[in-house]
């Protein structure tokens, strides 16, 4: 396949999941995309970092590696790939522009390779997947993420690749973060098996994990009232 078929293919593939013609929609996926709307969940992700480590240093750990894996996925994405790269945005792009369903006043700036949104959101999701070992948790905290990335679809500010690209990033900026995570971690950390059904296998509180999965939903009940209610 040469670059121009792939090209075509991923303008193909954005223009399926771009857009439609429900302003509910509009303004549902509007306020989904939104950075402060996730700031309960990431509450509650503190939260459940300080409920769950017993000094301080264990706390600061996983909370400054998980400042840094967004650091990695953010930093390579807006301040080195995009502006190497110079890929237009969608809605900035002639090419593909006038085919976009936009939604008002949500456009886009500087360039689209790869989605800085796609590559954190993801970050924070893998990162904490890895940290908190749950099925349930990871199944939620992958959604979140994937749903993330698809915003900006449905927006027209990033293409496909854009997004799968930044998802990529996102998993393996975690992943380094991670690895110096268990490697500081298990130094200033005794060893505890934990064989409790009331904990996963690295020792956070199934309870714990219930509240931030809670602030999930109900931030997503939230949204969807909201998004009802602007409508009306």
């Amino acid at each position: 396949m040469d670059w121009q078929a792939f090209l075509g293919i991923d303008k193909a593939l954005l223009l399926f999941f771009n857009g439609s013609d429900s302003l509910f929609l509009d303004q549902l996926i509007s306020l989904l995309t939104s950075g402060y709307t996730w700031i309960p969940l990431y509450l509650a992700l503190f939260y459940l970092v300080v409920k769950n480590n017993e000094t301080m240093a264990q706390i600061t750990l996983t909370v400054g590696c998980a400042l840094l894996c967004v650091v990695l996925a953010d930093g390579l994405a807006d301040g080195i790939v995009k502006p190497w790269v110079g890929r237009l945005r969608p809605v900035n792009d002639p090419t593909v522009a006038g085919s976009l369903d936009l939604v008002y006043g949500l456009y886009g700036t500087g360039f689209s390779f790869f989605s800085a949104h796609a590559a954190n959101t993801m970050a924070v999701a893998v990162f904490f997947i890895l940290v908190v070992r749950n099925r349930v948790f990871s199944g939620f905290m992958v959604c979140w993420s994937l749903l993330n990335g698809y915003t900006r679809l449905y927006l027209g500010v990033h293409y496909p690749s854009d997004v799968i690209v930044g998802f990529l990033w996102g998993a393996t900026s975690a992943l380094i973060a991670y690895l110096i995570y268990a490697y500081i971690y298990k130094r200033i950390t005794p060893a505890v098996n934990y064989i409790s059904s009331q904990y996963t296998s690295t020792g956070y509180s199934l309870k714990d994990i219930d509240v931030v999965l809670s602030v999930l939903v109900y931030t997503l009940v939230f949204v969807l009232l909201s998004a009802l209610i602007i409508f009306r």
